[in-house]
């Protein structure tokens, strides 16, 4: 779908300017340091639009790179490598912008027991690489979709308490109702309402945007009450607090930067 957003009906200036038969080989470049992420995407893209393209890896997805390093060489169809250039190039520097960045996170909870996780927070249709770019960069992710864990979030809470019930009774609900043993995750905007959520022992609580201060007073809570109840942390965490979240006790911290805002690696080909 991507190569076709981009061909249209076909590559105008290829056709026009090189001969069909013209042969070439091309570097595909990191212009600046980053973690090398989406070299099958590349791939396929080049695949895609010729079998004659031999795509030779010259280092391995998830490493670290320098800037000015060749991480891949193409040979083949001139028309056919131009034509794929800048969608390839589009995949390697987002998804590679999304590994870089969520290493940065988890090198800055090294030492503690947290691990970086993503959110839904996802480009529409690039889900399913975007977060396996997470995964590149050492992170780890959260739900997929809607389907395979329960999160009770702000507005669900909203729309069922208009039936008065408390936040304990609506875990309570949705363990009786599930026919599956999925995990159950549950917001909370303060401590109140932590206290109360604990009492229906959900197997995750969420604590959003929440300061130090509270996240380490619900640390101290979820021993007493429910320590089988995994602590996660989201809102406002960036590069700059994400270590002092870490040293709370909690277990997880979800940051939606790392697949929404991370800025794309600077990638190029050129022809040599």
């Amino acid at each position: 779908a991507a190569i076709s957003e981009d061909l249209g009906k076909g590559d105008i200036t290829s056709q026009i300017t090189i001969p069909k038969s013209t042969s070439i080989k091309a570097e595909i470049v990191f212009k600046e340091p980053g973690i090398v992420c989406g070299l099958p995407v590349v791939k396929e893209v080049f695949k895609s639009l010729s079998p004659k393209i031999r795509f030779q890896v010259l280092i391995k997805e998830g490493k670290f790179v320098k800037k000015d390093k060749v991480i891949a060489v193409i040979e083949g169809p001139a028309r056919a490598i131009l034509t794929g250039e800048r969608t390839a190039l589009n995949f390697l520097g987002h998804l590679s912008g999304i590994a870089t960045l969520t290493n940065q996170f988890v090198k800055k909870v090294k030492g503690t027991k947290v691990k970086v996780y993503d959110t839904r927070k996802t480009t529409p249709l690039l889900r399913d690489l975007e977060k396996y770019a997470v995964r590149t960069g050492g992170g780890v992710n959260h739900r997929m979709g809607l389907w395979d864990q329960v999160l009770i979030k702000e507005n669900h809470i909203a729309v069922a308490g208009k039936t008065k019930k408390t936040l304990d009774k609506i875990i309570k609900d949705v363990k009786r109702k599930l026919r599956k043993k999925i995990p159950i995750e549950i917001e909370v905007q303060n401590l109140r309402e932590f206290k109360e959520v604990l009492k229906g022992i959900p197997d995750i609580a969420l604590l959003d945007n929440m300061s130090v201060a509270q996240v380490k007073r619900a640390v101290v809570l979820r021993k007493k009450i429910s320590p089988s109840t995994l602590l996660e942390v989201s809102g406002g965490i960036n590069l700059g607090n994400v270590a002092k979240y870490a040293r709370c006790g909690v277990e997880r911290i979800s940051v939606g930067s790392i697949t929404h805002s991370a800025p794309s690696v600077d990638v190029s080909m050129e022809v040599v």
